[in-house]
This record gives C-alpha cells, structure tokens and sequence, in this order.
C-alpha cells in the first residue's frame, strides 16, 4: 500500500513554518481506494507571497482544523503505508515535524517521485511536478494546492507503476520515453495493470524505496564505492561545477549522513536536488582533511559552503614592548603595507578590535596598553578599578606580561616551530604538517622510511599553503584534542 502526499505550508522551513493543507490518496499498487483532503490553522497568519502562490488564505483557514485535531487520521490512513510524494523530503519532513511537536515519533518508508521518474522516464527536460505532467499528458488541476497535486502524484504514480510492469518487453529499454509511455496504455485493458505485479515491477519500486534518501541524480553504485577513509569530498552539479566541499575521517559515513537528514529548508532541498556526482581525494590525516578542505573552500568558493570562504584575512593582532619593557598587543592592517607578522589574522578590522577586546576583558588587560582607549592618564577601566595600573605604572611590566602572555598563548600554538607527522593515505606513509615561527607552510606526505633531523627537510616535502586565521584555529582546536600524531618541535 501506497500513501501519496501533498502539504501546503506556510513557508520552506519545517523547523519554524506550519502545514495549511494536506491532502491523501490510497494507492494499493492497482488503483487509488481512498483519499482525503483538508485544510489546515496554521495558527499564525500566511505570509502574502504564499497566499499569492497557493490561493489559501488566512480566511480560508480560520476555522479549518487544526494538525492535531487531524493527526489521528493521517496516522491511520498511513499506517503500513510506504509514504509517497513529489521530493518527498519536504513532505515527509513536515509531517515529522509536526508529530513531533505533538510529542509523536512518525516513521514511514519514503518513496520519491522525482527520483522514480528520472529512473523510469529519463531524458525529461525537467521533473518538477507541473512541468513533468505537462511534458507526459497528465493533467494538473488546481497547481499548488495539495488535493491536485497529490491527484496528479498519484496519476503519476500510477503510470510509473505501469512502466516498470512492462519494462520487461523486448526493446524497452531502447524505446524512447513516449513509446515507453504508449506501451503503459497498451499493456492492459482501460490502461489497467494485470492484478499480479511483475518481478521487475516489484523490484523497480522496491529500490525507489531504498534509494529515497539519495539525491535523484546519485546512484547507489556511486555511493556503494565511496571509500570509508579519512579525507575531502566534493558535490558537483550536473555541469560538473562543485557546489560543496566537505570532510570525514571516514567520506561513506559521513554522505550517508548527508543524506539521511531530515529537510530543513527549501535550500536544503534544492542543494541535495543539485547533487549530481561525488569526487573524493584521501588525506589519510584527519587534520590533513581539514586543513584541505578549508584550503578547497577558499579557493573554489562552493555555492553551499559559507564557512571558511573568505580567502583574504587583511587585519590582524600584533605584539611589540615599549620602552619601560611592557608588552603591548595592538590591533592594525595585515598586508603587504605591514611587513610584522601578526599572531592572528582576522577578516577586517573592526573584528580585529572586537577580538582584542574581548581577550583584554578575559585577562584583564589595560585597553590603554591595548590602544584601545586613548589618553594621556590612565584608563577608564583604572577609574572604575578593573585596570591595575600599568598605563599609569602602578603594576610592574613582569606581572602585566604575565598576562599579556596568557592572552598569546590562547592564540598562539604551544611551539613555534614544529611538525606534526601523521597517518598517511597508505600502508607505510606519513602525512607532515609544518609550522614554522607560528605560521602554517603547508603540509605534505613521506615515506615511513623517511628520516630528517633538520626542518629544512620537512619544508622540502610539502606543498606551501597559505595561513590564515582559519587553518590557525584548525591547529589549535586539533593539538588540544587527544590525537595520535607525533609532534616534533625544533628550536
């Protein structure tokens, strides 16, 4: 049995937008045997470009029921039911939201058209809803409302079910999509299918069913040959573009999970829909896959990632001891215009201050030391007695500096200079990662033969990158987890 759905919402985020009509149809693999429709109370109004698209007003629903007042119904209607729907993500995503505000866990098999279409019909110029009925004679009746979408779903459906039953015919798969569509009509009487399905019927359905959680456009052979190791993956759309750079110590598991999340937006749906192949390159190193994928992500600039884009870090933090020997952290530009080497780079130079700020507020620094407050007397903080002194020399340089270093140190690594030699992509490799002076050089691979007593040899292996406040914390957050790399600090 087969529930095909359609909701209506307030808007694309199931997380914070609510269901204004749904409606059911009862496949049974022959026929429909039952449907139902309903409107449905938001309980908040409908935003105006939603009334505009669907023609459901907040008028309309004012005394409709509201979901939970329904719930009991959809649960039973859809009970051992494989729930069917156009991107089904965003349905089913919906409805699950819904239960489970109500305290309710909703769990169905999922089954998507789109992906079902593509597989039995290739070579439609498009499989959204409207344009897929138009381009195969179903009609449409009334878009955007969820009783004719979900009709002419289940009309779909239907056929899909037809096309796969007569797939075993000689020539099918030769046959161009409208002779595979003229064989649906011709394969039984009134265009009804035979009472007992086919093998391959059974089959076809039965892997639109497994593969439901894939992006229509990804087979399962080509996530069955995703390797379960440490290293960067791409998305790619169907121009080859990639829209997203990610990272796993182990890629299988971690598109698997891709894919297996629940829709939260419309966007959300639409990058999983553009998702046409996957590429991989393995670093061996779960910190050679980070620092990859942030150095990927700067440089390719994907149309999904937003972190870590920003390929240009032109302010920065720096340090230098005044004349009475007190160390002095200032906030200033980080290009070619400044040749000192900051201890951290940041975007701009607003958040440059704003960073300062907070570590003189967290050690207790004097913001006239910092530059951040100007005066010939001491500080402000000094009047209101959270400065100590040291603008006005009241605090020795020895007990400052102690705290200036604190400061550096909760940005800075714990050495200088040093590398961290991890695992490699195979049997008997090593992957390097080389700081040197606290600046990131780049990383690399040798052999586990490999010996050097100087850091010129590791430079020599690696491939230089480019440092930046991204791959900074990368390394810091990762030398204070419980890793298994072997550090090697050279003076």
């Amino acid at each position: 049995m087969y529930a095909i759905i359609d909701l209506e919402t307030t808007g694309g985020q199931p997380t914070q937008d609510r269901i204004t009509e749904i409606a059911i149809f009862i496949h049974d693999g022959e026929q429909v045997v039952d449907s139902y429709t309903t409107l449905l109370n938001p309980g908040r109004p409908i935003p105006f470009y939603i009334q505009q698209l669907t023609g459901i007003t907040d008028e309309m629903v004012r005394e409709a029921p509201q979901f939970h007042e329904v719930a009991k119904k959809v649960v039973q209607m859809t009970e051992g039911c494989v729930f069917v729907a156009h991107n089904v993500r965003f349905d089913y995503s919906f409805l699950k939201k819904e239960f489970a505000d109500l305290g309710y866990t909703y769990s169905r098999k999922t089954l998507c058209t789109v992906r079902l279409s593509r597989s039995l019909i290739p070579g439609q110029p498009s499989y959204s809803l409207g344009k897929l009925c138009a381009n195969i004679g179903i009609e449409l009746n009334n878009r955007h409302r969820a009783f004719g979408d979900a009709e002419a779903t289940a009309i779909l459906f239907d056929r899909l079910l037809k096309i796969s039953q007569v797939a075993e015919a000689p020539g099918y798969e030769a046959a161009a999509p409208a002779d595979k569509l003229a064989a649906v009509d011709a394969s039984a009487p009134n265009g009804r299918s035979p009472k007992q399905p086919t093998a391959r019927k059974v089959a076809a359905v039965q892997q639109a069913i497994r593969t439901a959680l894939l992006p229509p456009l990804i087979t399962p052979e080509k996530v069955a040959s995703l390797p379960q190791e440490a290293g960067v993956y791409y998305f790619h759309d169907e121009h080859g573009e990639v829209i997203y750079v990610g990272k796993s110590i182990n890629i299988y598991k971690r598109i698997q999970q891709h894919f297996a999340v629940d829709y939260k937006s419309r966007k959300s749906l639409e990058f999983k829909n553009s998702i046409a192949d996957i590429t991989w390159e393995l670093t061996g190193s779960e910190l050679v896959a980070l620092l990859h994928e942030s150095a990927e992500i700067k440089r390719l600039k994907p149309q999904y990632n937003r972190a870590q884009r920003r390929s240009v870090f032109p302010a920065g933090i720096y340090l230098r001891v005044d004349e009475n020997g007190y160390k002095r952290l200032y906030y200033g530009r980080a290009d070619a215009r400044n040749s000192e080497i900051p201890i951290i780079a940041l975007g701009n130079q607003f958040k440059a201050k704003g960073f300062l700020y907070h570590k003189v507020a967290k050690y207790n620094l004097c913001q006239k030391m910092c530059d951040l407050y100007k005066t010939n007397g001491s500080c402000f903080d000094f009047q209101v007695h959270r400065c100590k002194g040291a603008c006005v020399g009241l605090e020795s340089p020895e007990e400052y500096n102690a705290r200036v270093d604190e400061a550096i140190e909760s940005i800075t690594y714990e050495h200088q200079t040093f590398v961290i030699i991890g695992q490699g992509r195979r049997a008997g490799e090593r992957s390097v990662v080389v700081i040197e002076h606290g600046r990131y050089l780049g990383f690399g691979y040798i052999d586990e033969t490999f010996t050097a007593r100087r850091f010129e040899a590791f430079k020599d292996v690696i491939k230089s990158q480019v440092d930046n406040k991204d791959v900074q914390q990368i390394i810091r957050q990762y030398m204070r987890t419980k890793h298994k790399d072997k550090v090697k600090v050279f003076a």
